[in-house]
């Protein structure tokens, strides 16, 4: 394997994607683990190295974290997710690594019940149990949910995702994955955890109402009715997943994940500008739908 500065697990989903291209704009040599190199090396930058390695089976690590300094760890959603993330501290701590950002959950403490915020728990535990340098990066829903929701939104004028009326300050992939860098490449930002969260405290009216404002059709919130969430998820989701999921949105809809004025000033510390707004990103995106978008909005 070439020489290479970061170790990116997780880095051919949504954030995990944004934070390899983030990496290479700033000069670094990602090596990104992934079960599928070669369909993963046509859609990432050039300049990035695609490996196979799978976390479930460690003996695949070692080659991976040859040459590493610095790890980007984001779990995978499953049934193991802490047996997985726990492997993957294992390795580092067998390796040359010393500092590790990894990706958790706003506030995750406050709704321990879904099993993946558990294990986000379990993993970060081994973490500060280890001899690593942690930087913990803790997101908020993200706005680049809504990817999922084009047909609804555009075809249906419906706003599906159940998030409540208690508001939620949900963050922009792009933001999360500056902030994941930032923490990698930059000094000072060892044995710290940030919020990682968008300006806007937003409730599931207000982003029906976001999107309205921009289509030329007005666009509702779907509801708080979780049951009928949830048959329409089992379709499409395994079961486990959606009783987490649905865990997750009643926490939502009774509590909100809502981010304090000292969480944002915090957050600064590690993204260095102010957090992209809820309004600027349904901007963008409602363009790419329309084919009217731009570079920024086809990678939003």
């Amino acid at each position: 394997m070439s020489d290479t500065d970061v170790l990116v697990i997780g880095g051919t989903g949504t954030v995990g994607s944004a934070v390899v291209r983030r990496l290479v704009d700033r000069g670094a040599k990602p090596r990104v683990m992934t079960r599928s190199p070669e369909s993963a090396r046509e859609d990432g930058p050039e300049t990035a190295q695609y490996a196979y390695g799978d976390l479930t089976e460690p003996e695949t690590l070692p080659p991976l974290f040859e040459g590493v300094e610095k790890l980007y760890l984001l779990t995978p959603l499953h049934p193991n997710e802490a047996k997985l993330g726990i492997c993957a501290v294992e390795a580092a701590e067998e390796s040359s690594v010393s500092r590790v950002v990894y990706h958790s959950i706003h506030n995750v403490e406050a709704d321990p019940a879904p099993r993946y915020h558990e294990a986000k728990m379990k993993v970060t535990d081994s973490l500060r149990e280890s001899d690593l340098g942690v930087t913990l990066i803790r997101p908020n829903n993200f706005f680049q949910n809504d990817l999922l929701f084009r047909e609804p939104i555009m075809e249906k004028g419906v706003y599906p995702q159940p998030i409540g009326n208690v508001g939620l300050n949900r963050v922009d992939v792009r933001d999360i994955a500056d902030a994941a860098v930032n923490a990698l490449l930059e000094p000072g930002h060892e044995g710290k955890t940030y919020p990682v969260v968008g300006p806007d405290t937003l409730t599931g009216p207000e982003v029906a109402e976001t999107y309205s404002r921009h289509l030329p059709h007005q666009v509702r919130y779907g509801g708080n009715d979780l049951g009928a969430w949830t048959e329409q998820a089992g379709e499409m989701l395994p079961e486990w997943v959606v009783g987490d999921f649905q865990r997750n949105y009643q926490f939502f809809q009774e509590q909100g994940l809502r981010a304090s004025r000292e969480e944002l000033d915090h957050q600064s510390e590690v993204l260095g500008r102010e957090p992209r707004p809820f309004d600027s990103f349904v901007q963008e995106v409602v363009a790419r739908w329309s084919g009217e978008g731009s570079e920024e909005a086809r990678e939003a």
